[in-house]
């Protein structure tokens, strides 16, 4: 009989149910953008927020047939540049943030980061709404969240000063958010801290 989790993911047999107590649940072979979409289809499900993953709008220009029942998209274009990367609604507050990656254990690029999205996020925090960035070390199996304010500032002085945010200054202005099994990133604890606890 084949068992699957509610994701539709394969139950494996050799599941090993002896882990011991100080076993983190990183280094599951997910990426952040996988652990971010389990973490707000569990959120969806239990009536906590209305996130999601916006869709990158391309046009599309060529398309083949190969046969009549399919079909394959061998050209397409970004229509417009892509602001973040979810956003949502969560105890009546927009929430909008972007989520990136390193290898890097010492430093998050700068690079990483477009002058359209840092002007997006601007947008949002005029308008009141909660914006972020969740950044993962990807070697160190850590995952930051930071404020948007940290990172404009960040972006905006690059000219004068080092062109990446170092480990050190993350850990000191954002917050590391522990990862579990559901929710796998439960970034909105951090929200419910410095929004909505008084």
């Amino acid at each position: 009989m084949a068992i699957r989790y509610p994701n539709g993911k394969k139950y494996s047999e050799t599941v090993n149910r002896s882990k011991p107590k100080n076993q983190t649940f990183g280094n599951r072979g997910m990426t952040l953008e996988e652990d971010l979409n389990d973490t707000n289809a569990y959120y969806l499900s239990r009536g906590i927020a209305v996130i999601h993953k916006k869709p990158t709008p391309l046009q599309i220009v060529q398309v083949d047939y190969p046969k009549r029942s399919a079909a394959v998209i061998k050209e397409a274009y970004f229509k417009q540049a892509s602001t973040t990367d979810y956003n949502g609604v969560y105890r009546g507050r927009h929430i909008d943030f972007e989520a990136k990656e390193t290898k890097n254990k010492t430093s998050f690029p700068l690079q990483n980061f477009h002058l359209h999205q840092i002007e997006h996020m601007k947008q949002v925090l005029d308008q009141k709404g909660i914006c972020f960035i969740i950044l993962r070390f990807t070697v160190l199996d850590e995952i930051y969240y930071l404020n948007a304010e940290h990172l404009i500032e960040f972006y905006e002085n690059q000219k004068d000063h080092r062109k990446s945010i170092r480990k050190e200054e993350i850990a000191e202005l954002g917050y590391l958010i522990e990862q579990a099994y559901h929710p796998r990133i439960d970034y909105l604890k951090v929200v419910d801290k410095l929004y909505f606890e008084k």
